[in-house]
C-alpha cells in the first residue's frame, strides 16, 4: 500500500514577503535619507532648470550618474559584472524613470519646488494601486489610515498652514506636467519587485540607469552637444554634481534596498516628508523660514509615518 503524503503547502507570494528586525529598520532608515535627498533635487533642480532645458539637463545628469554608478558598483563594491538578461525589463523601468525626471525639470520652469513637492505626495497612494495590479500586494487598512494622517500633515506643510491657500488650490501647468511623472514613478516601485529575478540590487540599479539614457537622447542629445558649458554658472555644475552623485546614484541604491524589503506604499510613504525637507532647505538657502504652525504639520506627518512604520507589513 502506497503511503499517502500530503501535498506541500503552496508557497507564499514572494512579492508579499517583507523584511523583519534589523533589516526592516535599515530599510526605513534608508527611506528617511531618501526623502531628505529627494528634497534637495527639487530645490537645486529648480536652480539649474533656469539655465538649461529639461532634456539636456536630464541627459547630462544620467550620463554622469552612469559613470558614478559603474565605478561604485564594479570598482568599489566589487559587484560581479554580468550582461543584463531580459533587457526589456530595464528598458521599461528606465523609461518610467526618464519620464519622471523629464517632467520634474519641465514642471520646475512653471511652478515652485514646494508646489512640485505637493504633487509628489500623491505617489504613495498611486503606488499602492499599482502594487495591487502588478504584484497582488494589498495595502492593509491601518497602513492606509497612517498614510492619510501623514498626507494631511504634508498638505498643511505644503501650503504653509494657510487654510485659504488649501481651499483655493489651483492646479497649474507645472503641477499637471509633473503629475504624469509621478504616475510613472508610482508604477516603478512595485515593478522593481516584479522584474527583479534575484539580481544584485546594485547591478540591477546600474542597468536601469544605462537603459534610461536611450529614452533621454531624443530630447537631450543635440541640445547638450551644442551647450556652451563655459558660460554656465557654477551653481549649475554644483547642481549636476549633486543630482548625479548624491540624489540619483545614492537614492537609486536606497530605493532598491527598501523596495525589496518593505511594501510599496510604505516605501513611498516617506515621500510625505519631502515637502517638509524642501521647506527646511528653502529656509537654509535664505528664502525664509516657515511658521511654527507649519512645523506642527510636519510633526503630524512624522507621527503618521511613525505609526505606519510600526504597523505590521
Amino acid at each position: 500500500m502506497t503511503e499517502h503524503r500530503p501535498s506541500p503547502a503552496p508557497s507564499a507570494n514572494r512579492h508579499s514577503q517583507h523584511a523583519t528586525g534589523r533589516e526592516k529598520l535599515l530599510a526605513h532608515a534608508a527611506m528617511l535619507l531618501f526623502a531628505a535627498l529627494i528634497a534637495g533635487s527639487f530645490s537645486f533642480g529648480g536652480m539649474a532648470a533656469r539655465h538649461l532645458d529639461a532634456g539636456p539637463l536630464t541627459l547630462w545628469r544620467y550620463l554622469m550618474t552612469m559613470a558614478v554608478m559603474g565605478v561604485l558598483s564594479f570598482g568599489i563594491l566589487r559587484v560581479p559584472f554580468s550582461r543584463p538578461r531580459r533587457i526589456w525589463r530595464y528598458a521599461l523601468l528606465g523609461g518610467l524613470i526618464a519620464i519622471y525626471m523629464l517632467t520634474m525639470f519641465a514642471a520646475l520652469k512653471f511652478t515652485s519646488p514646494v508646489q512640485t513637492g505637493a504633487v509628489f505626495t500623491l505617489m504613495p497612494l498611486i503606488s499602492a494601486g499599482f502594487a495591487l495590479i502588478f504584484i497582488g500586494q494589498r495595502t492593509r487598512p491601518d497602513v492606509l489610515v497612517a498614510l492619510v494622517i501623514a498626507a494631511s500633515g504634508a498638505i498643511w506643510v505644503i501650503f504653509r498652514a494657510d487654510l485659504d491657500a488649501i481651499l483655493s488650490f489651483d492646479v497649474g501647468r507645472g503641477e499637471l506636467i509633473f503629475f504624469i511623472g509621478v504616475i510613472c514613478h508610482g508604477a516603478y516601485v512595485p515593478l522593481i519587485r516584479k522584474y527583479n529575478q534575484g539580481e544584485n540590487p546594485v547591478a540591477f540599479g546600474f542597468w536601469i540607469i544605462v537603459f534610461t539614457i536611450p529614452w533621454l537622447l531624443p530630447t537631450g542629445a543635440v541640445p547638450l552637444a551644442t551647450t556652451d558649458f563655459a558660460s554656465l554658472p557654477a551653481s549649475v555644475w554644483a547642481t549636476i554634481a549633486y543630482l548625479s552623485v548624491i540624489t540619483t546614484a545614492l537614492t537609486f541604491m536606497l530605493l532598491q534596498y527598501a523596495s525589496m524589503r518593505l511594501p510599496a506604499p510604505k516605501v513611498l510613504g516617506y515621500g510625505y516628508l519631502t515637502p517638509t525637507f524642501i521647506i527646511l532647505l528653502e529656509g537654509l538657502l535664505g528664502h525664509g523660514w516657515a511658521s511654527p504652525a507649519v512645523f506642527l504639520g510636519a510633526l503630524v506627518t512624522a507621527a503618521g509615518l511613525l505609526v505606519m512604520g510600526l504597523l505590521r507589513d
